[in-house]
């Protein structure tokens, strides 16, 4: 069911939201300032992708150390990222998560876009993983 569902995402606008985060990863390399959260968009924009059976963890829980993005500097970089690009994202998907929820066989989609949205406040110091 999840391979179904991850195949109509991609279709019916999965490629489109990944494509929009893979662009604002490039913007944030072009300006050299924004490389830390480079990764993050490339994290999220792959997620975006494929989001039906996977979920995204702190990074800690997953190696279960501290490293630069889930410290004191990730949660700096997690506010700046907020101030200046997170916010559009995420009003990006949580508009999409409403036009999905108006149907009944879009709300599965809707809540995906939810999930998208809360991942975009605060991305760095995450990871992608699988869902049982």
């Amino acid at each position: 069911m999840r391979t179904l569902l991850n195949i109509l995402w991609l279709v019916c606008g999965g490629a489109l939201n990944a494509l929009h985060w893979y662009l604002v990863g490039v913007l944030t390399a072009v300006t050299i300032v924004g490389l830390p959260w480079t990764r993050a968009c490339f994290t999220l924009g792959t997620f975006s992708l494929w989001p039906f059976g996977r979920q995204m963890v702190a990074r800690e829980r997953v190696t279960g150390r501290l490293d630069l993005g889930t410290g004191c500097l990730g949660t700096v970089g997690n506010v700046l990222w907020l101030l200046f690009a997170g916010w559009h994202l995420a009003l990006a998907h949580l508009v999409l998560a409403a036009g999905c929820a108006i149907t009944i066989i879009g709300i599965p989609f809707a809540f995906q876009h939810l999930k998208l949205a809360i991942a975009s406040l605060m991305p760095i110091g995450m990871t992608v993983v699988e869902v049982p």
